[in-house]
């Protein structure tokens, strides 16, 4: 479901001088949504509480000719783990999706998915982290109560049915949501799927209503794995390649492209 939770939001942007802090700070104060903003130019750190999705303020900091990237989540308790997935499909479709665990009843989902056809997507956890044959041998979805499929807030329905998010006319679906079953230590490990049709939440006549929501093939996935919470990831260069953490979001993962002698450092626009 969705939620309007402030969460808390750890950025590094490239900021040199105050002017550059009180840029970011001009772009974020008084927004709808944010909460409060705290920075530190010599560590280039933004600590932001807020309830936009993590794209959205994203998309604010950089809004000042910088560059920022996210380095944790955090939530007003102690968090109990946090967790990410980076999606990728047919054609043009990829994403990020964050997982925080709140507190012992609430995980919170925060992500950002492309190259989608406008209208509702369903959205799944599914129960193996096997991408051997693409999205096809990610299992079923994720249900250790053998239960029916069904939608988010109902008891009756799988652990990993976390109902539809919806893509815009530009292809771009951004969420925030929070579900009160899943929990990130028990899906570490497995997959996140999104489908190409809108999940109807097991209240169809289709024979597959019940088990699958009828949401259609399924278009993009990703292995979720353990991610960093708050103030733990200072991370500002790789050392297995060089490249630094500006540079890190134009390269791929791996592989070919990945080296640092490709690659030329952006500078900040200040």
């Amino acid at each position: 479901m969705e939620t309007k939770r402030p969460t808390k939001l750890e950025f590094a942007v490239q900021m040199t001088c105050e002017s550059c802090a009180d840029k970011v700070r001009a772009a974020l104060e008084g927004k709808p949504g944010v909460k409060s903003v705290s920075i530190d130019v010599i560590k280039e750190e933004v600590l932001v509480e807020s309830a936009l999705t993590s794209a959205e303020v994203q998309a604010l900091l950089e809004s000042t000719g910088r560059r920022a990237v996210l380095k944790g989540m955090g939530g007003s308790e102690q968090d109990l783990g946090a967790a990410v997935v980076m999606l990728a499909g047919v054609g043009p479709i990829q994403g990020v999706v964050r997982f925080l665990q709140l507190n012992e009843e609430r995980c919170l989902i925060d992500g950002t998915i492309d190259g989608l056809t406008p209208g509702p997507h369903g959205l799944h956890v599914h129960t193996l982290g096997d991408l051997t044959q693409d999205c096809l041998s990610c299992g079923e979805h994720y249900n250790p109560f053998g239960r029916q499929h069904g939608g988010p807030g109902e008891s009756e329905r799988h652990v990993g049915d976390l109902g539809n998010i919806v893509a815009g006319q530009d292809g771009r679906a951004s969420f925030r949501l929070e579900d009160d079953q899943l929990k990130v230590w028990d899906v570490i490990g497995r997959s996140l799927v999104v489908d190409a049709g809108e999940d109807d939440l097991g209240r169809g006549s289709h024979p597959l209503s019940k088990q699958t929501g009828n949401s259609g093939e399924r278009l993009a996935c990703g292995i979720i794995a353990r991610s960093a919470g708050l103030f733990q990831n200072p991370k500002q260069i790789c050392a297995c390649d060089g490249v630094t953490l500006w540079e890190e979001r134009d390269l791929p993962i791996a592989g070919k492209g990945r080296s640092k002698a490709n690659t030329e450092t952006p500078a900040a626009h200040l």
